[in-house]
């Protein structure tokens, strides 16, 4: 039985290996991935070789964003059995440190998650994990789907970070994949207007398509405060929400230049470890600046909200790779001219 790989050695240095089998203990399954989404993270760590504060030593299997279908199934695994479809929650948190106890699982001490120093990725054939966070498709559900479930699963916990209502008038910097699904929540949320900005025209265009009332083109010549006029008069104000989903150090200075009082800034992208922003001016505003860090228990959410029509994630996924072209893959998705590219493994 082969078990081809992605596996990176370094910056630049992808490889496609065979592995052996995993084997499982009585908490986990073994599943037969069947496709993997590309995100930005894998970008980055194609690129440089590292992604925030995860910096590999070791050569690491790529890949977070996985469906497929259960091979073998634990002695202690009781809600999954061999040929059950999955979506994985690509996270295996420790349980006991005094974040997973009060419930917030996303900032365990020890989290292994997927495709970092701690955990293997899932861009492989067969691929382990623990059984509590492999969660079962509904028939209506693609396996592409069940792969595209994981940035909207960070999506939704995003805009719960940001307290989306009804009503809510906001912008989002970044029209990436995360951008966008931010915007597809936000609006299945009662969102009431949503502006969105990028520098790729054909991101914008996608996201304008998808979910956005409103884009701006931002070009290198814009000063912050040029972009914070646009932004006004587009959204015919200031927003009460903004989201800074690309972490470039300009979006998350004009985020808290351009939110109104009171309001709310939301930084879900990943960036540079320090960053200069207009602090003072928004803590006089009291504008609330929060963090939202991978997902927290909104993997069943996410996969309902597809499954009833309530978020469609078809149009979201626009290009499709074979695995022996996952480098590809890699280097189309660093363009930004993809929305979400799926690789398939079998």
């Amino acid at each position: 039985m082969t078990n081809y790989a992605a596996v990176l050695y370094g910056p630049k240095d992808l490889r496609i290996e065979n592995l052996p089998v995993p084997e499982i203990n009585d908490n986990e399954v073994q599943i037969k991935i069947s496709c993997v989404g590309i995100c930005g993270t894998d970008v980055k760590m194609y690129t440089t070789g590292k992604c925030g504060l995860e910096v590999p030593t070791e050569p690491m299997v790529m890949g977070h964003e996985g469906a497929g279908i259960v091979t073998k199934v634990g002695a202690k695994v009781n809600h999954l059995k061999v040929g059950d479809r999955v979506a994985i929650e690509p996270t295996a948190p420790c349980k006991s440190c005094e974040f997973c106890v009060s419930g917030r699982y996303n900032l365990c001490d020890e989290p292994a998650y997927c495709s970092t120093p701690a955990a293997p990725g899932n861009l492989s054939q067969y691929y382990k994990h623990v059984a509590d966070f492999c969660h079962k498709l509904p028939d209506n559900l693609s396996m592409e789907e069940g792969a595209a479930v994981q940035p909207l699963a960070i999506a939704i916990h995003a805009c719960n970070r940001a307290g989306i209502k009804l009503g809510t008038n906001m912008v989002i910097l970044g029209a990436g994949p995360i951008g966008v699904l931010c915007a597809i929540t936000a609006k299945a949320m009662g969102a009431a207007k949503i502006l969105m900005t990028d520098v790729v025209q054909s991101r914008l265009d996608i996201a304008k398509q998808l979910a956005a009332d409103y884009t701006l083109l931002i070009k290198k010549e814009y000063s912050d405060e040029e972009v914070v006029d646009k932004i006004k008069a587009l959204l015919g104000g200031r927003p009460r929400v903004t989201i800074d989903a690309c972490a470039f150090p300009s979006a998350q200075r004009v985020s808290m230049l351009v939110t109104k009082k009171g309001g709310t800034v939301l930084i879900v992208g990943v960036g540079d470890t320090t960053v200069e922003v207009p602090l003072s001016g928004t803590v006089l505003r009291e504008i609330d600046v929060k963090g939202s860090n991978r997902i927290l228990n909104t993997y069943g959410p996410a996969i309902a909200a597809v499954s009833s029509g309530a978020i469609d994630l078809k149009p979201f996924i626009t290009h499709h790779y074979p695995m022996e072209k996952t480098e590809e893959a890699i280097l189309l998705a660093k363009t930004g001219a993809a929305m979400k590219i799926i690789i398939h493994l079998n």
